[in-house]
């Protein structure tokens, strides 16, 4: 779950950090509208949240407590494959939020850290739209 609290651009502290440009055009490219410096901290605090967690077995799903206003928890270049599957529960999409209901088809992606998500088939329709 994400706890921490939306700051201002003026409760933040000024870094400088040199990247290679390759790697900071690619960022440019993937945060789409949101700019890569958010997309840089959210990736910052994903990789810090995951480092605080308590050691314990992973689970084969992550339950998403969030609403579908907020960020993402995952970006399309997070999934490394994508499986057709049926919801057997309420589930919710680790990318879009929309409510998957129980029956309703919907994709399992496998993350680049081997974590199975609940992907929505309209997540595979925007994909494939923008391949």
């Amino acid at each position: 779950m994400d706890t921490r609290k939306q700051s201002s651009t003026s409760e933040m502290q000024v870094t400088s950090i040199r990247l290679e440009a390759e790697l900071k055009e690619r960022l440019r490219e993937l945060s789409g509208e949101q700019g890569y410096q958010t997309l840089i901290r959210e990736i910052l605090w994903q990789f810090v949240e995951q480092q605080t967690v308590p050691a314990e077995p992973r689970s084969h799903s992550i339950e998403l407590e969030r609403s579908p206003s907020q960020a993402p928890l995952l970006f399309q270049s997070n999934i490394r494959a994508t499986f057709q599957a049926i919801a057997q529960r309420e589930e919710q999409c680790a990318i879009t939020g929309q409510l998957i209901q129980p029956q309703q088809p919907m994709w399992l992606g496998l993350t680049v850290t081997g974590e199975f998500v609940a992907l929505s088939i309209e997540f595979e329709r925007e994909a494939s739209t923008k391949l």
